[in-house]
């Protein structure tokens, strides 16, 4: 029996000194992997005696400027905080709004040396078009003229003639150097106008690198020749309401890489409810970016049969594209003006007399009010807008025989804060009133004035 335990217990000692004396087996090394980069080592001896440069680069070179070899310089404008020189800019709109007659007009402009529209000088100059769309015969030269350009000083790009002498439809990505001699040697080129501007791009216009990689080749020429360029494009489908820059066709990078973004829309004027077109700033990196004019379309007859279109400036208008520029067929989700209290408002507003539009249209729009329901409510009360006399502002009146509804006169019959109490309620409806007190925009309506309504 001791025999069979100490047999057992010399099994075990044994199996417990395999365990003790048992290694894993060693694994072969390991190549590391290879780095991101080649380590500096794997570079030849005289890496960096040339700076920038290094093997398989082909000679390429980094060039690198140091801020103390720079002189600060100030942006040079051709049509101050519009049109720099050197710089590309984006001239953007729906269809029908004139943008390529805008575009001549400015160009007509450089020319003569005229006036912009702010009444400031421009220097005379020569200016160059290349348009796909238009022909300059018929077209673009006509509306030169119309503009009052000076012929001689109006250049346009018709193609590029190859080795074999045969003329060729321009292409950017072939003929830029060759267009760069040409400017260079007609000398004194101050605009360049290109439309529209997506013809620069060869590949997708939609595509965010390659529309800047064919948009850097027209930078860099009018830092060359120091002159402005001035693209054409157009507006995409819907967007009404949203940064007008956003709603420009194709990709973002056509607002991103041009230094000053316009925008040309049609509007609803909400002194005499007509069309009104309004050219405006949306994007400046090198100066500021709200602001615009208003201007119309004309035409006339600058040759004996020769019709054409052209350009006429209004005044100076105040506020961001994107609040300047309201689509007049723009829906938006807001109660109708009829079902509101709006008419009662407008009629509280006018019932004194003739009083002047912007004054009526501020005391509404701050109570939440839009324009559009603003201008629906004047259209269907037959408010009348009316000037009173040469470089007068725009008033409103009631027309003659106007009675309001019973319940307006109730209502102020019954207590004299009646309006207050609808002011308020708008104004809480838009989240713009908390619940502690009302809008005193508008003054107390007293029951006699009610008489006088009557």
């Amino acid at each position: 029996m001791n025999g069979r335990n100490n047999a057992a217990v010399a099994a075990v000692d044994a199996n417990v000194a395999a365990a003790l004396a048992y290694r894993p087996p060693a694994r072969a090394p390991q190549a590391p992997p290879d780095p991101t980069f080649p380590p500096l080592e794997s570079y030849s001896e005289d890496f960096g005696t040339q700076p920038g440069t290094r093997p398989g680069t082909h000679g390429s070179t980094v060039v690198l400027t140091c801020g103390t070899e720079l002189n600060p310089e100030p942006i040079r404008w051709l049509w101050e905080h519009w049109l720099a020189l050197g710089k590309l800019h984006i001239l953007a709109g729906a269809p029908g709004q004139g943008k390529t007659t805008l575009a001549l007009t400015m160009a007509a402009t450089v020319t003569i040396g005229g006036y912009w529209p702010d009444k400031s000088r421009c220097d005379a100059g020569n200016i160059l078009i290349w348009s796909c769309e238009d022909d300059p015969a018929d077209t673009l030269l006509p509306r030169l003229l119309a503009a009052g350009a000076e012929r001689g000083r109006c250049f346009f790009i018709e193609g590029a003639r190859s080795e074999e002498g045969e003329v060729q439809p321009f292409d950017p990505a072939r003929d830029l150097q060759g267009l760069l001699e040409a400017i260079q040697g007609i000398g004194g080129i101050r605009l360049l106008v290109i439309d529209p501007v997506v013809s620069a791009v060869t590949g997708d216009s939609h595509k965010n690198t390659e529309v800047r990689r064919a948009l850097q080749p027209l930078v860099n020429l009018a830092a060359a020749c120091d002159c402005a360029v001035l693209g054409i494009t157009h507006f995409a489908k819907g967007g009404q309401g949203v940064d007008p820059a956003q709603r420009v066709v194709g990709s973002v990078a056509f607002t991103a890489v041009a230094r000053v973004v316009m925008v040309a829309a049609k509007v609803k004027s909400l002194e005499d409810g007509q069309d009104a077109r309004i050219l405006a700033r949306t994007k400046s990196n090198i100066g500021p970016d709200d602001g615009g004019f208003s201007y119309h379309l004309q035409q006339c007859e600058p040759l004996p049969g020769i019709q054409a279109s052209r350009i006429g400036w209004g005044g100076a208008v105040q506020g961001s594209a994107r609040d300047l520029l309201t689509d007049p067929d723009e829906d938006q989700d807001e109660v109708p003006a009829e079902k509101s209290d709006l008419p009662m408002l407008l009629w509280a507003e006018l019932r004194d007399g003739s009083t002047p539009s912007k004054g009526v249209e501020t005391a509404l729009v701050s109570m939440g009010y839009s324009k559009k329901q603003i201008r629906t409510a004047r259209e269907k009360m037959g408010v009348k807008p009316q000037k009173s006399g040469m470089g007068a502002g725009w008033y409103w009146s009631l027309p003659d025989g106007f009675v309001p509804k019973p319940e307006w006169l109730a209502a102020v019959g019954v207590r004299e804060d009646a309006l207050e109490d609808a002011q308020g309620a708008q104004l809480l409806k838009q989240g713009i009133l908390g619940t502690f007190g009302a809008s005193s925009l508008v003054g107390h309506v007293q029951a006699g004035d009610a008489r006088e309504v009557i």
